[in-house]
């Protein structure tokens, strides 16, 4: 078999110096945070075609948080740069076979099942931050222990989760068999610097740091500060009305005043105009309330203000109520659409900072002055403390994807889904 240099010579690998340094470490376990655009997943392509040169017969995995994920991001590339050493390739099943007889396969996080039973030795997780570490833990590592296989974690970070810790564990000089880098936007030479500064200019502080400076942002009150919030109770004249509902359990309103549970969650109808400057939020009604009046409220909302757009989260609830609200078109004959609002595959935090802290922190977001002001801010001031509810915020954050106007962002291959109508009333 040829050696490494030899190969990698013959498969022409060109990387960036960044991607050299990487590459050519011998360490065990690499951990690499990096922002987007730093080419990632281009050197993760190059180190399984390599890898796999060097594994007769054997298994190298590349594992994303979705199997949807791992073709998306790396299917096409495999095949771009092993071109040269491939002896057969099967997209249903996502499995490259090399020359070699070593086998490449592209494998999702959230299916381990699929993993169980395999002897590896080397695999890349890429996208670590958004899947869970037991994944890690309890499969892939001792399937790196018979053939004291190799490892590679990448990803963008995502608050100060298990890949925080994992990236801290291999700045330590403790255990030689991790190590840990940290690359930004900027190191990519064939990105120009100009357009990461402009994205600047359009995001949150917190959202810039995390995905172009790979910084690990940790989360708490500091998300949003007093001074970004801004007021006017001035209409703005040019827009259209969007109103997202967030709904919480339909409680029976007696039980729940008579108990004091202070601890259940309020259904909250975010209305707002939008523009090309930004939000004008007009109100946030919210309460606690059972079925039939939670559909009124809605009704009611539509009636005043509307909206070009209704969106209602996914789910049970949103099932549930849509009988409720057909009856009251029907019998008002006042007809409007319903959206479904989905999570897109995100945390409740990561979705709502997205949707709002750049807005709020450059001025994109105004209130009106309401009775419904000093909830808002309480939640907002201390998102997210589990401990605190966070309806009004999570209902006002389903506008940035039901208004689809949305300050930049590159969500990649995890896009939201597309919003289906609800028709036939």
């Amino acid at each position: 078999m040829k050696n490494y240099s030899e190969v990698t010579l013959e498969l022409n690998v060109e990387l960036l110096p960044w991607q050299q340094e990487v590459f050519n470490d011998t360490t065990r376990f690499k951990i690499v945070a990096a922002g987007r655009r730093t080419g990632k997943s281009r050197l993760a392509a190059w180190l399984l075609i390599i890898n796999g040169l060097q594994t007769e017969r054997g298994h190298v995995f590349y594992v994303a948080p979705t199997q949807g994920q791992a073709r998306d991001i790396m299917w096409s590339t495999l095949l771009e740069l092993a071109h040269p050493v491939i002896k057969s390739s099967h997209i249903n099943n996502l499995q490259i076979t090399l020359i070699n007889g070593c086998t490449i396969s592209l494998k999702g996080a959230d299916r381990p099942e699929t993993m169980r039973g395999v002897s590896l030795k080397f695999l890349v997780m890429d996208e670590y931050a958004d899947m869970k570490p037991s994944v890690w833990e309890q499969i892939l590592r001792p399937a790196l222990a018979d053939q004291k296989g190799e490892a590679m974690f990448i990803g963008t970070p995502m608050g100060r989760n298990h890949f925080y810790e994992l990236f801290q564990y291999g700045e330590l000089d403790d255990d030689p068999t991790y190590r840990a880098w940290h690359f930004t936007s900027y190191d990519n030479p064939l990105l120009d610097p100009d357009e990461i500064d402009t994205a600047k200019k359009s995001m949150s502080s917190y959202a810039f740091r995390q995905e172009f400076l790979a910084s690990f942002e940790a989360s708490g009150s500091e998300i949003f500060k007093e001074d970004w919030v801004q007021f006017d109770d001035e209409e703005p004249d040019d827009g259209d009305y969007y109103i997202a509902v967030d709904l919480a359990g339909f409680a029976d309103v007696e039980s729940a005043t008579k108990s004091k549970n202070k601890k259940l969650d309020q259904t909250a109808i975010a209305i707002v105009k939008v523009n090309e400057n930004g939000w004008w939020v007009a109100d946030i009604v919210h309460g606690r309330w059972d079925i039939k009046k939670t559909a009124r409220k809605i009704f009611e909302a539509v009636d005043a203000y509307q909206p070009v757009a209704v969106g209602i989260e996914k789910g049970a609830l949103k099932n549930a109520v849509l009988p409720y609200l057909t009856d009251l078109m029907k019998s008002k004959q006042r007809f409007f659409r319903v959206e479904e609002l989905t999570h897109g595959n995100k945390k409740k935090t990561d979705r709502v900072v997205w949707a709002l802290q750049g807005r709020f922190e450059h001025g994109q977001i105004i209130l009106n002055e309401g009775d419904w002001n000093p909830t808002f801010l309480d939640e907002l001031f201390q998102f997210p403390n589990a401990l605190v509810h966070d309806d009004l915020v999570d209902a006002l954050a389903y506008i940035d994807q039901l208004a689809k106007v949305a300050y930049y962002y590159d969500y990649e291959e995890d896009d939201f889904e597309i919003l289906d109508p609800v028709a036939g009333y």
